[in-house]
């Protein structure tokens, strides 16, 4: 069974709370769930939340060190700023699909750059908590 991490960044704790208009009224304990149910039987799958870079990084590192297939991110606003965040996606050499619930080009300018992009091998980017599940979808194909 591949064993797939699930990371979000900067603020993700706070969905279904945090400017519902735009990301939606579900919580992340309702996309977790969501994704356990449909990927429970494929995929071991393993989740982290922080609003610290460091341990986003960290927790790269980790899933790296420890087999893991792939790797699914939604960095929140360090998408646009973080080049250590990227460095460590780079250094990883995981399979890694970057996530967004809102689509980052009809935004302000500053979030239509992804410093973190180019360390991915796709990003899906408007299509709310289903970028989550087409992520996985691709990574339990490759």
């Amino acid at each position: 069974m591949k064993k797939i991490a699930i990371i979000n960044g900067p603020n993700l704790d706070r969905l279904g709370k945090r400017e519902p208009e735009i990301y939606g009224k579900a919580t992340l304990a309702d996309l977790e769930n969501a994704l356990r149910a449909e990927f429970g039987g494929a995929a071991e799958l393993a989740f982290f939340q922080s609003n610290h870079e460091g341990a986003i990084i960290d927790r790269i590192a980790q899933a790296a060190d420890a087999g893991f297939a792939g790797l699914v991110i939604n960095p929140g606003a360090l998408t646009h700023t973080s080049v250590a965040l990227r460095d460590a996606l780079l250094g990883a050499h995981l399979p890694t699909i970057e996530v967004h619930l809102s689509n980052i080009y009809k935004r302000e300018e500053f979030r239509q750059k992804s410093l973190t992009a180019p360390a991915c091998v796709a990003v899906i980017s408007g299509l709310g908590l289903d970028g989550y599940h087409a992520a996985i979808r691709h990574l339990l194909k490759a």
